[in-house]
């Protein structure tokens, strides 16, 4: 849906139900099991025999987002896709989302159409029904939270806890891009405060300005896996930096682990781009987050239909967990693994 955004309108001009009314009039629903989205007291979803995934996923500016460089249509689309992502690491199908968000009266209509055509742009793409939601004020900046309603068949669902001794421990695409990208946005940032007068350096950081702004959820990997007559014994997406991700696999599988260091995947300009700014690159991928790519482990019966697709790599194993959790470096000394991931609740 594109909104002719051409003035301001205050919100107050169309109160919270004239302002769901005017964003959700041009929604159609596309899944056979939305029987009912938007406009009663409550959606209706009829799944049959499969399994609901729910999951739940809250944005607090200043916390999750900077609306100084975050466009808005651009933070719509990634605060769905970020929920996507942990039905996809479930080995599910999402198929409707509920979105509530709180506003400030900083925010014109143009504005909110901007965030909404974000959020219906990414539900178009995945093929998922926005069925509900809420609007309220705020008095503290922009809040969204987006409900993620998708389904499984009860003996296709992958969960945390199924890691076992010997398992690969493999993962989808690169590492360490969208930190890399937040580090030059906050760069230019500081830039932009000093002298409001210069031009944002962007240069050639395209891709990995685009991992942290308009970040993908994996639905290829998990029609790949299936399609190759795969399933993880456990699986979870990579958001709070890939140390984190592997010690919760770990303690819910209870296994450890050996990671390789040379064998974690990280983009070429990810790489200069840590360079650049004097950063060691495995620690970005370790701690850095926001990837939303999938970290999982398979039988290691599986390795011959896997070692040659180019968007998986091995990158360790499963062990007993009396070995601890552990990577290895390059140099071939061996490190333990801690979990220095992103964690909201810290104070600034």
């Amino acid at each position: 849906m594109d909104f002719d955004n051409t003035e301001r309108t205050e919100l107050s001009t169309l109160g919270e139900f004239g302002l769901i009314k005017h964003l959700t009039q041009h929604i159609q629903l596309t899944r056979e099991s939305t029987i009912k989205g938007v406009g009663d007291d409550a959606a209706v979803i009829d799944n049959s025999s499969l399994q609901t995934i729910v999951t739940t996923d809250m944005l607090v500016e200043g916390v999750h987002f900077d609306l100084t460089y975050v466009p808005l249509r651009h933070l719509g689309y990634k605060s769905v896709v970020v929920n996507l992502s942990d039905i996809y690491a479930m080995n599910a199908q999402p198929n409707q989302i509920v979105v509530s968000f709180a506003i400030s009266s900083r925010f014109s209509l143009e504005a909110v159409e901007e965030l909404y055509s974000g959020m219906l742009l990414a539900c178009n793409k995945y093929k998922v029904d926005l069925v509900g939601g809420d609007t309220t004020s705020s008095l503290s900046g922009l809040v969204i939270s987006i409900t993620a309603i998708g389904t499984a068949a009860k003996e296709d669902i992958v969960y945390r806890d199924g890691a076992k001794e010997s398992n690969l421990l493999c993962v989808s695409g690169d590492l360490g891009a969208a930190y890399m990208g937040l580090q030059i946005l906050e760069r230019e940032k500081a830039v932009f405060k000093e002298n409001p007068n210069l031009q944002p350096d962007l240069e050639g950081k395209d891709y990995i300005i685009e991992r942290q702004l308009k970040p993908e959820a994996r639905k290829d990997i998990i029609e790949l896996l299936k399609n190759i007559e795969i399933k993880p014994t456990s699986m979870i997406d990579i958001s709070d930096g890939l140390s984190s991700e592997i010690l919760h696999l770990c303690t819910q599988s209870n296994v450890g682990v050996e990671l390789y260091e040379e064998k974690i995947p990280i983009d070429p300009l990810t790489y200069d781009t840590a360079r650049e700014f004097n950063l060691d690159p495995t620690l970005c991928t370790l701690s850095g987050g926001e990837d939303y790519e999938l970290l999982f482990t398979v039988d290691i019966g599986d390795y011959n239909k896997i070692k040659n697709l180019p968007d998986f790599t091995v990158i360790g194993h499963i062990t007993n967990i009396d070995k601890g959790l552990n990577m290895v470096a390059k140099s071939g000394s061996v490190h333990e693994l801690k979990a220095q991931g992103w964690n909201a609740l810290l104070k600034k």
